[in-house]
């Protein structure tokens, strides 16, 4: 699997390297800038990117900016935010677009090795990745909308489903079986308009439209 990573700390930006190249990623671009990822994104179009948000010059957003036209030039391109940060504006845009797997963990928050290198294998595969709190700071901008018919518990079990959570796990979560959030999940792409389909991840879908209304 190929990976392009973006992360001005030299050390970290080594420490990754080698990190996924040990379980088997092979690291095709690793920059420090936000003009370089946009042009390593472009050449290698790798299978996944690890991006951080704040990079040269001005260590505002150049990181998630770079991302964002990458996949605007190569649609669906899978992105992995590893950030000390939540840029709202910007994070909400890159959820925004429906295409390809996304994520978003925060550097602090990241408890395990093997956490991070699932979440970066979840967003290579078109799923998503989201630390709780980035999806706490998400939802605090998003209240009620577009999800008013939602009930708490439905509400609940999505915010579970944003973080990558699968349905055992949510069940194991909230104490109910796993037929009891099946049924939540069904009532979810429901209400969200979210009708079967072969081509589309409802999943993904139902999560991006939660945050991203």
């Amino acid at each position: 699997m190929r990976v392009v990573i973006a992360e001005d700390l030299a050390l970290l930006r080594d420490g990754l390297i080698r990190l996924l190249g040990a379980y088997g990623f092979e690291v095709v671009g690793a920059v420090d800038n936000g003009a370089d990822l946009r042009e390593a994104l472009l050449s290698h179009r790798p299978d996944v990117a690890v991006v951080d948000v704040r990079l040269p010059p001005s260590f505002t957003d150049e990181g998630l900016r770079a991302a964002i036209a990458a996949r605007a030039e190569v649609p669906g391109l899978p992105v992995l935010v590893l950030s000390q940060h939540v840029e709202q504006l910007y994070a909400r845009e890159l959820l925004s677009d429906r295409r390809g797997g996304v994520g978003y963990l925060l550097k602090d928050r990241v408890s395990t090795v093997a956490e991070f290198v699932d979440a970066v294998r979840r967003v290579a595969a078109g799923g998503t990745a989201m630390d709780p709190e980035v999806v706490s700071q998400l939802l605090a901008r998003n209240a009620g909308v577009p999800t008013r018919a939602l009930t708490p518990r439905e509400r609940e079990v999505l915010a579970l489903m944003a973080e990558g959570r699968s349905n055992a796990a949510i069940a194991g979560r909230l104490f109910v079986t796993d037929k009891a959030i099946g049924k939540h999940i069904n009532n979810i792409f429901n209400k969200l308009g979210l009708p079967q389909s072969e081509d589309d991840n409802r999943r993904v879908l139902a999560v991006l439209a939660f945050l991203n209304a």
